[in-house]
């Protein structure tokens, strides 16, 4: 029961389609282009991975199942892709249990990351308190900002995808070149956008939640109407679909690749039923294999 609970907490679909594309992405032009050993690659994506797992797959999911559970939204989300780990209305564990294995959790992180910080390993050390703080303020108290607007992507979200994206060449090169920016940035705005069909299904859910948990989604479906809902998504893939024209001078191919599948995805988005859980969550499985295709064409062109 406790390892089926784990495993359903990792929620490794979304870990994969996301933080280890990020990763992938970042250690292929180092393959590629540079001589390092492939020993010494596979130990960075098997460092970075597990760092994505343990944070982004268990501590995020822990504090955010939690704070979902006290607010309700769970209890009335369809539950397809969305709606949390499920491991709480499953019985599986007690939301006693989450709190305290998401608490025991970041505080061994905030421990190994000032362990890190005393041997020297500052980057090490940065990234992991980059990861904490994305799990914390998307869902505790006082910043619970994935009950805000905007916020949640913006301040939680795309800071933890982009500097897993720059961590590989961070942390191997002790730089940041400028074909891992461009690499990280579009693969943490196609994150963003299928995290906001992700939570379209929720939408209802969400609205009846105490505190209401006002995402982006329930924002615009507030503010213009249950059929702008998803407005977001799409706002977040032009924004990647810009990136493409600042490629275009050094990567011509990787910019003409991401434009189209930027634009099958822009596609897919305007396809949405709103109120059919199904075709959305189907929709969004769709938007997760373009996220790792990015990934892929980022990385070898």
């Amino acid at each position: 029961m406790f390892l089926s609970g784990g495993w359903s907490l990792l929620r490794l679909v979304a870990v994969m389609s996301s933080s280890v594309t990020a990763i992938i992405s970042s250690l292929i032009p180092l393959f590629i282009h540079h001589s390092y050993s492939a020993t010494h690659l596979v130990f960075m994506f098997f460092l970075l991975s597990g760092g994505a797992v343990v944070i982004h797959g268990m501590l995020t999911h822990l504090f955010n199942d939690y704070t979902d559970f006290l607010s309700g939204t769970d209890e009335h989300s369809p539950g397809i892709l969305s709606g949390g780990s499920r491991v709480i209305q499953k019985g599986i564990f007690k939301p006693g249990v989450v709190w305290r294995l998401g608490k025991t959790l970041a505080v061994v992180l905030l421990l190994l990351s000032i362990i890190l910080a005393i041997m020297g390993q500052g980057k090490l050390s940065i990234l992991i308190l980059i990861g904490v703080w994305a799990a914390a303020s998307y869902s505790l108290p006082p910043f619970r900002l994935s009950y805000r607007p905007f916020l949640g992507e913006w301040l939680s979200l795309f800071p933890s995808i982009l500097f897993l994206g720059l961590a590989g060449p961070w942390l191997m090169l002790n730089q940041i070149p400028m074909w891992a920016v461009q690499n990280a940035v579009i693969n943490a705005l196609i994150c963003m956008a299928w995290v906001m069909v992700h939570h379209i299904p929720d939408l209802e859910a969400d609205q009846k939640a105490e505190p209401i948990k006002e995402t982006t989604v329930v924002w615009f479906a507030n503010k213009f109407g249950i059929k702008c809902s998803y407005y977001p998504a799409l706002i977040y893939l032009m924004l990647a679909g810009l990136v493409p024209i600042w490629l275009a001078f050094t990567r011509l191919s990787a910019a003409f690749l991401l434009i189209v599948l930027i634009s099958i995805s822009i596609y897919i988005v305007i396809q949405l039923e709103i109120k059919d859980h199904h075709q959305v969550s189907k929709s969004e499985k769709g938007l997760l294999l373009i996220a790792m295709l990015s990934g892929l064409v980022l990385g070898i062109f």
